[in-house]
């Protein structure tokens, strides 16, 4: 395929990408993960193990694997022939942020402002903490350059671009090794002329370097935001270029002649080009996919709300979707403000390969370190030597070793209870079991407390929301996490260890505008509005047409950030495109209104506050269809037919071991019952139903874990 999303060999474009096979690819920390959708199939599951130095090294092992798992077997090249789209969720990005591991960048501002990068917003982010220090810019002061040149707010100039100190500062780039510039000027929102003007001479000058302009990144309002995403998106772009460079080399190896898309933060999904050109738009491209995912598996059950989680080898994600999934405009990554359109994901570092640890006060404590998937967990076999909540949950006896990940990677229960002894047991004064038990309760109240982050601070009760567990070990913690945070019900797809890979499925192409527009309700300029708005919705109908998706596909999400009068802070408030169009101040007033009672508790509108709008939002979406699951009839609820056996298990409820019976999952259907405790076993995860639940299978094939006497929970979705 080519770098701009064009298919090659006659396979589909991107607005008719949803018509044949399609596989979402998420490769995360420890696990790199498939789902295959063919044309009236069910979709086909696969996980292998990451390989950190170069992530499309798994995917093309992978691609293989799944070749050779089909009946009957493919060489993997006719495979890959067949393919029509890859979807492609990578941590690439986010990785290079968290590992300091970025391009050598230098920065083009103004003169006299190069330190916002590290005054920041001269807020103490930890106001109680004395020995709390400032995150490291990711430029040092050396190669930041001010030059002359000045904008007003209005974006009339001032004083005229010095073209010369651009290119001396290029000049002294060059001989310091720099890779990526990064040009962001005061008011560049307003007026891009300078901006433009210093990008045409790197770019004549020295187009080996990459290029990261503000004005073409993020034109709005706030210096300090445009100027920490501008320098993220240099300090990562080129490493992700490499990344993608290797990956279509890779697939053009194995045959690949399709179409090859990424997924992006917002849970949308561009082209490698764009990707590349735009690089901090895939800083949480890999849990972008499991919010929708979770819709996509409740509606079936009439809801239109989810929180969903993701526990994957090395973090934990959780997030909320009401109708569709949240959005947010800012956030951090390794404490660096990021400005773009995001999912409201929260991420901490709990995952399988979660490190069990003791801190001064000889408390344990779980993570953020991870064992990830080089040397991984110690029970892995591979070198590993400290225990993580994957070894705990082994000693617990909620993984079986001779059938992790279907059998094909035995796993050292030995190991575990050594590495548990050594580091948590004996430093504690407990047995193996009570360290690995302590050890996966600090893990769930983790979770739980991420979990938190994304429900009452966003001013949701979690207990309105079923829960989707996601990732290989998600479905084991679930139930302990519903029972902290009081959430009756859990929706676990058959899917779920490859939630966020299943999501990247049903990602639609997606291109998001935002223009400042100041201005007061009561005194707004509509014209002016309506033809910005305009320009903005042609720029992304252009766009979407050259990616080929057909006109009745197309579709434009508005939103203004709106605040009263004199707050900092703005509200981001999605309205109907007709609200402009009518010229309905009121109809836009009562929108801000409602969302701000919902976030705060109260409004200003008995005060007759202002109302302003700071910036616009547009977002061009080219629709896609999901892959269609067969929904199946409603049978028995006897489940005996899948009983495996039984095995000592750890019940969080009672404090103690017990003999609990284990279920196929694959040899689940429709309207069995399963009463808790129990374990159910696919070959890609296990789910531990703790003794304060049962369980049914709904039509979907999904496991609805429901707390003990509220069968009303599933009555509705059993039909």
């Amino acid at each position: 395929m080519r770098y701009d999303g064009t298919a090659i060999d006659g396979a589909p474009a991107a607005g008719t990408a949803a018509a044949g096979t399609k596989i979402g690819i998420d490769v995360g920390g420890t696990f790199t993960d498939f789902v295959l959708a063919r044309p009236g199939e069910p979709p086909r599951i696969h996980k292998t193990l990451s390989t950190p130095a170069d992530p499309s090294i798994a995917v093309i092992e992978g691609l293989r694997q799944l070749a050779e798992a089909l009946d009957p077997p493919l060489p993997v090249r006719e495979f890959v022939r067949g393919i029509d789209t890859i979807v492609h969720g990578t941590t690439v990005a986010t990785n290079a942020t968290l590992t300091g591991t970025g391009a050598r960048c230098g920065l083009l501002t103004t003169e006299g402002v190069r330190d916002a990068l590290e005054m920041r917003r001269g807020i103490r982010e930890e106001q109680y903490n004395n020995r709390y220090t400032n995150v490291a810019p990711l430029v040092p002061r050396a190669r930041r350059i001010g030059v002359r040149g000045r904008l007003d707010r209005d974006g009339a100039e001032i004083e005229p671009l010095d073209v010369g100190a651009v290119r001396a500062a290029l000049a002294d780039w060059r001989r310091d090794g720099v890779q990526a510039v990064a040009v962001c000027f005061m008011n560049s929102f307003a007026n891009p002329a300078h901006e433009r003007a210093a990008a045409d001479v790197v770019r004549a000058e020295w187009p080996q370097a990459y290029l990261s302009v503000s004005s073409e990144l993020l034109p709005s309002i706030r210096f300090y935001d445009r100027v920490s995403t501008t320098v993220l998106n240099a300090y990562v772009g080129p490493k992700l270029g490499t990344y993608l460079d290797q990956l279509v080399d890779r697939l053009a190896g194995v045959g690949f002649g399709g179409l090859l898309l990424i997924m992006q933060s917002n849970g949308g999904v561009i082209t490698p080009q764009a990707a590349r050109d735009k690089a901090a738009l895939t800083l949480l491209s890999g849990p972008a996919g499991g919010p929708g995912a979770g819709l996509y598996y409740v509606r079936a059950h009439g809801q239109d709300r989810c929180i969903t989680t993701d526990m994957g080898g090395t973090s934990f994600e959780a997030s909320v979707a009401v109708g569709a999934p949240m959005l947010k405009n800012d956030g951090e990554i390794a404490r660096r403000r990021i400005a773009l359109p995001m999912l409201d994901i929260h991420t901490i570092g709990a995952g399988g390969g979660s490190i069990g640890w003791l801190d001064e006060g000889g408390l344990l404590r779980m993570g953020p370190q991870s064992a990830g998937a080089d040397p991984g967990p110690a029970c892995y076999g591979r070198g590993g030597k400290l225990p993580t909540t994957t070894d705990a949950n082994l000693v617990l006896g909620y993984l079986d070793p001779g059938y992790f990940a279907g059998g094909r990677m035995p796993l050292d229960a030995a190991a575990a209870r050594r590495a548990i002894d050594e580091h948590i047991a004996r430093p504690m004064g407990l047995s193996v079991e009570r360290a690995a038990a302590g050890m996966y309760r600090v893990a769930c109240n983790n979770m739980a407390q991420g979990v938190r982050e994304v429900t009452i601070k966003r001013g949701f009760d979690p207990r309105d929301f079923p829960l989707i567990p996601g990732g290989g070990a998600g479905p084991i913690h679930g139930c302990l996490i519903c029972s902290e945070l009081g959430v009756p019900l859990q929706v676990v797809p058959r899917e779920a260890s490859v939630l966020c890979a299943f999501g990247m499925l049903m990602g639609e192409l997606k291109h998001d505008f935002v223009r400042t527009f100041v201005a007061r309700l009561e005194g707004i300029d509509w014209p002016r509005l309506q033809a910005l708005v305009g320009a903005m919705v042609d720029e992304g109908d252009a766009l979407l047409a050259s990616e080929r998706v057909a006109a009745g596909g197309r579709r434009f999400d508005l939103r203004l950030d709106c605040r009263y009068l004199k707050q900092y802070h703005e509200v981001s408030v999605a309205v109907p495109l007709a609200l402009v169009e009518q010229r309905d101040a009121a109809g836009i007033a009562r929108a801000f209104h409602d969302e701000h009672r919902r976030l705060y508790g109260y409004t200003l509108e008995a005060e007759a506050s202002p109302v302003e709008i700071i910036n616009v939002r547009l977002q061009a979406v080219g629709g896609t269809e999901p892959p269609a699951l067969a929904r199946a009839a409603r049978g028995g609820a006897d489940a005996s037919g899948a009983l495996k056996g039984r095995r000592s298990v750890y019940i969080p409820e009672r404090d103690a071991f017990a003999e609990t019976p284990v279920y196929d999952g694959h040899r689940l259907h429709c309207g069995q019952r399963i009463a808790g405790p129990a374990l159910i076993e696919q070959q890609t995860t296990a789910i531990f139903v703790s003794d304060g639940y049962d369980g049914v299978v709904d039509p979907l094939g999904s496991f609805v874990l429901f707390a003990k006497g509220r069968e009303d929970l599933v009555a509705s979705a059993l039909g």
